[in-house]
């Protein structure tokens, strides 16, 4: 495994969507913030699905208008605030690719694509997914203590 150089956490949106919102991992993740002292860094991608999860929640109604609006506005403000906002690059879905094709792992596109992120920023990944710390791991990809 590569070690990263120990100055960048890149966030993915399992910890993202409870950092932001009420969630069940909503404390956990706000501990681990307040611990640390290293660049945190989100994706366009980690973004874009923090979305998806809020216009989910608003279509099934667990959560209001008022509610999603103000979360989108939050995702707005913390990132712009917390965290510096890289984008996803056409090297990212190669090397995702490449994560997948290697057939050995139960890899989600999304999960690959986050993974190849943090490995170009050279980034610790902060994950609550156990599946994705585990082909993170194995891709060579540190993953952050959450």
């Amino acid at each position: 495994m590569r070690k990263p150089s120990g100055l960048i956490i890149y966030l993915d949106t399992s910890v993202l969507v409870p950092l932001l919102i009420d969630d069940a991992f909503t404390q956990r993740a706000r501990q681990f913030l307040i611990t640390q002292r290293r660049i945190l860094v989100i994706s366009d991608i980690a973004a874009a699905e923090f979305v998806a999860v809020i216009t989910r929640r608003l279509r099934t109604g667990l959560l209001t208008e008022a509610d999603a609006r103000a979360a989108l506005f939050t995702l707005d403000a913390w990132s712009s605030d917390a965290a510096q906002r890289i984008e996803c690059r056409p090297a990212d879905i190669a090397m995702a690719i490449a994560f997948m094709r290697r057939l050995d792992l139960p890899l989600r596109t999304m999960d690959a694509i986050h993974i190849a992120v943090a490995r170009r920023v050279d980034a610790e990944l902060a994950t609550f997914d156990v599946q994705m710390q585990t082909n993170s791991r194995a891709l060579g990809v540190a993953v952050a203590a959450v």
